[in-house]
């Protein structure tokens, strides 16, 4: 079974947030999303400053095997990217939790982050 962290939030299209409590989130793809991936070969990442939705399209992951869309958990405003991705997208593979963040959002509202789902949530979502 994939590594799915209790203190994080995700989403049904295997999203990660972690909630920096500060009306800001850290957003990734979960390791359950980079393991079905397979090996990293780019990630295309949202603008700085661009406005999304909860679940507009924010982002491509390219694997050796396909490319995904990523979507934005929630509403919000991009305010930093993880630019290392540019030159070492594996890091998602490595540490999808860690090192491997892809972007952070000013949330319009916390309310979403709770809606989002919790580990347990999730780990069912990975079952079906």
């Amino acid at each position: 079974m994939s590594n799915i962290p209790e203190d994080l939030k995700y989403t049904k299209t295997h999203e990660w947030v972690r909630d920096n409590g500060d009306g800001t989130i850290t957003v990734g793809i979960t390791d359950h999303a980079q393991e079905l991936l397979g090996d990293l070969v780019y990630v295309e990442l949202p603008e700085l400053d661009a406005i999304y939705g909860a679940e507009d399209s924010c982002m491509v992951i390219e694997s050796v095997k396909a490319a995904s869309d990523g979507y934005c958990p929630v509403a919000g405003t991009v305010i930093e990217v993880n630019n290392d991705l540019d030159d070492a997208p594996e890091l998602i593979n490595s540490d999808a939790y860690g090192d491997g963040w892809i972007f952070m959002l000013k949330v319009d509202s916390a309310d979403d982050i709770a809606a989002l789902l919790d580990a347990e949530a999730y780990a069912d979502e990975c079952e079906d």
